[in-house]
């Protein structure tokens, strides 16, 4: 098999890459079928000195299994996209950790609630005052991260290639996701959506850390609490 995708160090990761690489290889087949057929035509029913032009009608038997073949393909891929679409989408687990993004023109803004585990309230990270946190998400390994994604100007996509989470993030609204990575690590966090001027420099990261790197990151960012929710 190809594998030239990122790394995947997601929990999900290997439902969303099944998929694109079922998808990629029934195209791929597909492409070569149409390509030889196309070429034996032309090499077939090249002009010939002498040779007439004749009308054929054509095959019911074929024309029914072009359509009806494909037409299957796609009713099982679509079952089998659900199954992977519910779980990622439609089913969020409770968060161990929870965060709100907000992506603006041209940075991603990163809130933590404090150990009350509400948003809106003083123990927030950032605290009042603090300087805000940009395009860094700190998170342990092998917890579940719930994120709380907000649009404040125009279309962003929240982008995590490792993680095989892609999510628009849209103004007015608040869409939640979710991620559970499964090695330490700093990984990437583009925009995938075109922004605006400055979209190619929206890139952020996301830093996985071991239970004790994570634990001394919270008690370093709320010196008088043990524990972030």
């Amino acid at each position: 098999m190809l594998n030239w995708l990122p790394e995947d160090v997601s929990t999900y990761g290997k439902e969303v890459d099944s998929l694109f690489y079922l998808i990629y290889y029934i195209t791929g087949v597909v492409f070569l079928l149409v390509t030889v057929a196309m070429i034996v035509f032309l090499i077939k029913y090249r002009y010939q000195e002498g040779r007439r032009a004749i009308y054929t009608h054509g095959s019911t038997t074929l024309e029914i299994i072009w359509t009806v073949v494909p037409a299957i393909i796609l009713i099982l891929l679509a079952f089998k996209s659900q199954a992977a679409w519910s779980h990622i989408k439609m089913n969020t687990p409770p968060g161990d950790v929870q965060i709100r993004v907000l992506a603006k023109q041209f940075n991603w803004d990163i809130t933590y609630p404090g150990p009350d585990g509400k948003f809106g309230t003083e123990d927030d990270l950032p605290r009042p005052g603090d300087p805000v946190i940009l395009d860094e998400i700190h998170v342990p390994v092998n917890k579940v991260v719930r994120v709380e994604l907000v649009g404040k100007d125009v279309i962003h996509s929240f982008f995590l290639p490792h993680l095989r989470l892609k999510q628009d993030v849209l103004p007015g609204r608040t869409i939640l996701a979710w991620f559970q990575a499964t090695k330490p690590g700093r990984y990437p966090l583009p925009c995938a959506e075109l922004c605006g001027i400055g979209h190619s420099g929206m890139l952020g990261s996301l830093i996985v850390h071991m239970p004790e790197e994570y634990a001394a990151w919270v008690k370093e960012k709320w010196p008088t609490n043990e524990k972030a929710q």
